[in-house]
């Protein structure tokens, strides 16, 4: 983190924190849940909330709802993620990395299509 040395300074900073704010819980169609538990963040699950949040920021996707839950109970299959598309059912995804979150973001929240081979049966 930079240092601060004026306060044009802390006013980009509080904006920049409030633009990242803002992406993380934006009202959409889509809801995206992130397992933080003390497991979940013990197997990455900071890492891949930071690579899903990265994701939607950099291709400006909108309609994306972003938020974080306690323990989910499959501290096995850590980090969880759940994915909720309108009125579809929910949808649990185990052993999400940075890089198998992104595919997840693009393949299911983006274009429908669920990626099968990290769905768990719940």
């Amino acid at each position: 983190m930079s240092t601060i040395k004026s306060l044009d300074d802390l006013r980009r900073i509080r904006e920049e924190a409030l633009e990242k704010r803002q992406v993380k819980t934006a009202s959409g169609a889509a809801q995206v849940i992130v397992g933080m538990g003390t497991c979940g963040i013990a197997a990455g699950a900071r890492e891949t909330m930071k690579s899903i949040l990265k994701y939607i920021e950099t291709n400006n996707l909108t309609g994306i709802s972003i938020t974080q839950t306690g323990c989910i109970g499959l501290c096995e299959k850590e980090p969880i993620i759940q994915v909720v598309i309108g009125d579809a059912p929910k949808i649990t995804y185990g052993k999400v990395t940075p890089e198998v979150a992104e595919r997840i973001i693009h393949e299911h929240v983006v274009f429908g299509k669920p990626v099968k081979d990290h769905i768990l049966e719940v």
